[in-house]
């Protein structure tokens, strides 16, 4: 009997050892394949398909900042939100930059940068993204709400950088105003594909070259402006 027991007990251990080499070299093997595998395709890039609690919250506020007063509105609003932010995020998590090859910019001759890399990729989101988005946005809201949730996107930029321009060009007219502003709405909807502030903030630079080449085709010449107002500053 005690030998039945004793060989039952070794062959339970010699079948623990079996296991346990054959996970050691299955896990061997596995690492071995992790390491040959595309690492944009393999490791977890943030990538999901529910939005993130900090998504959710910032719809909820944007939704709330619109004083709607209809839940069922407020509702496939915030759904619609939260999901265009989830939809932005994994766009920008599973392209990086390294898509792109390094190189120069065609119309500067210098060197791309990595934030210009991955604005170039980030731009390569299909345009329904952003296309369908802004049509169920307007199904629930006017103009003037589209444009509030527009703003909440961009953090305001438009009117913090009109202001400046104000400031910068204290005598600009009606329709220098006119332009330069339709000019900063427009890098608004553009930058509405992209996920953080830095990206953001180079589409709007476009936007503030172009509207300062306004001014130098018709009749003045920003240089000047701008040196003016920094001297007013300094003086103070």
């Amino acid at each position: 009997m005690n030998l039945i027991r004793n060989s039952k007990n070794k062959f339970m251990r010699y079948l623990m050892m079996v296991i346990v080499l054959s996970c050691v070299s299955f896990s061997y093997t596995y690492a071995q394949t992790i390491t040959r595998e595309d690492a944009k395709t393999f490791i977890e890039k943030d990538i999901s398909n529910e939005p993130t609690k900090q998504q959710v919250k910032k719809a909820d506020e944007w939704v709330g900042s619109l004083d709607l007063s209809n839940r069922t509105k407020e509702q496939r609003l915030r759904v619609l939100i939260a999901g265009y932010l989830k939809e932005i995020r994994n766009w920008h998590n599973s392209h990086s930059f390294e898509d792109v090859p390094a190189g120069i910019n065609p119309k500067t001759g210098e060197a791309l940068t990595d934030l210009d890399r991955q604005i170039i990729i980030d731009s390569s989101i299909p345009d329904s993204v952003h296309d369908d988005f802004m049509k169920d946005l307007r199904k629930d809201l006017d103009q003037k709400q589209v444009e509030i949730i527009m703003d909440k996107y961009t953090i305001g930029k438009v009117d913090f950088t009109f202001s400046a321009y104000k400031t910068i060009v204290p005598d600009m007219t009606q329709e220098e105003g006119k332009v330069v502003l339709e000019y900063l709405k427009q890098a608004r909807a553009k930058a509405m594909i992209y996920k953080n502030m830095k990206e953001i903030s180079a589409i709007f630079e476009i936007y503030k070259t172009k509207s300062e080449n306004y001014f130098n085709t018709h009749g003045r010449n920003w240089r000047d402006i701008y040196q003016a107002y920094y001297e007013k500053v300094n003086s103070k």
